[in-house]
């Protein structure tokens, strides 16, 4: 293991003070509720692509991708396709994007006050926080298992250090709402980008392509590549992931404030379109790390691991066991800045969409008058 050393700590400090400075710096564009919410609709499309794609790209997803690489091989990335064309469907064709976008709200609940009333206003804002926080509770655990398997970190340390995170997110989320979100994603979205593409080629010069078929191959045999052969898979999984990754792209409180902070429907709908293509990345690039894994590391090895975090599928920690073995020092602070950086711009995003909706829509029936901009 090649462990974390003091060049990787000082890359790793860099970045989170970049971000935390460049994120608070822009509390003083923010007055209004409109500024905070939906950054007041003047997203572009390049700022509003990379902040979706960094949302979008998280630790968790890294490991369930790299996962689904080791325990199906290539067909494990067929979510990824689902998923990037049902966001290419939905941002070309746009099917409902288009009105809810013209429409003027600032969160989906406030929308279906206009048709079913009030009290469904309400409801559906329960049911999106409710929804939101539990899923971002795995975020936070999967997050940290990586990063103390990756890193070689102390299990005791674990829960300080994803708390100090998150406090140092909150901070720059609450004081500048939406515009440090997505100035902040596209810092970001570079840090990641960059880490993921150099791990990926050390990974193939490392491992070699044609060792990842052949683990493949071996291992799966034809439902390795097929996903329509592949045994758990075939025609109804495909088909219920492309029509869940539909409703997705539709509902998603975090996808959703994108559009609604564009300057317009159209410029929305060139956000989905041009987005599509990272939802394969994000799936592809940590599923060749996973079938790496699964080319290099033996269930022998990963079963301490599983049982040290109390997991029963110890595959999850096969692609950042590998990591820790194969990445050198220098290129790990850039590794674990760009893993950060995915699970900082997913934080953030999660705050304020979730936010957002307590104010707009869950707190709004117990208002008795209309807040001040100040206030709200």
């Amino acid at each position: 293991m090649n462990g974390f050393t003091i060049l990787d700590g000082g890359i790793v400090g860099l970045y989170l003070l970049a971000t935390m400075v460049v994120g608070i710096a822009i509390r003083k564009y923010v007055s209004r509720v409109e500024d905070f919410i939906v950054a007041r609709r003047e997203m572009n499309v390049y700022l509003g692509i990379a902040s979706l794609a960094a949302t979008e790209f998280g630790i968790v997803t890294c490991m369930y991708a790299a996962q689904a690489g080791y325990t199906r091989g290539f067909a494990g990335a067929i979510p990824g396709i689902c998923n990037a064309l049902a966001m290419f469907f939905v941002g070309y064709s746009g099917f409902c994007v288009k009105k809810l976008r013209d429409s003027g709200v600032m969160t989906i609940p406030e929308l279906f006050e206009q048709r079913f009333g009030k009290f469904v206003r309400w409801l559906a804002g329960v049911v999106i926080v409710l929804g939101g926080l539990l899923n971002m509770g795995v975020f936070l655990r999967v997050g940290g298992q990586f990063l103390v398997v990756c890193c070689g970190m102390n299990l005791r340390y674990l829960e300080l250090a994803m708390t100090i995170l998150l406090v140092g997110v909150a901070i720059y989320t609450i004081l500048g709402g939406m515009l440090s979100v997505l100035v902040t994603d596209f810092l970001q979205f570079v840090v990641m980008s960059v880490g993921l593409i150099l791990v990926t080629f050390l990974v193939l010069s490392r491992v070699g392509w044609g060792s990842l078929t052949q683990a493949v191959n071996t291992t799966y045999q034809q439902g390795g590549f097929n996903p329509f052969v592949a045994e758990g898979l075939g025609w109804p999984f495909v088909l219920s992931n492309l029509l869940t990754n539909t409703a997705a792209v539709l509902t998603w409180q975090t996808c959703i404030a994108r559009l609604l902070a564009a300057k317009d429907s159209k410029t929305g709908r060139k956000v989905y379109t041009g987005t599509a293509f990272f939802f394969v990345c994000r799936w592809v690039i940590p599923g060749i790390w996973g079938i790496a894994a699964l080319a290099l590391t033996t269930p022998a090895v990963l079963r301490p691991i599983g049982l040290q975090f109390g997991e029963r599928d110890a595959s999850l920690f096969a692609m950042p066991l590998l990591l820790s073995q194969l990445v050198p020092a220098g290129m790990m602070g850039i590794l674990v800045a760009a893993m950060l950086a995915a699970d900082m711009s997913t934080d953030s995003s999660y705050m304020l969409t979730w936010g957002s909706v307590i104010y707009n829509d869950i707190m709004a029936p117990f208002r008795r008058t209309k807040w001040s901009e100040r206030k709200g």
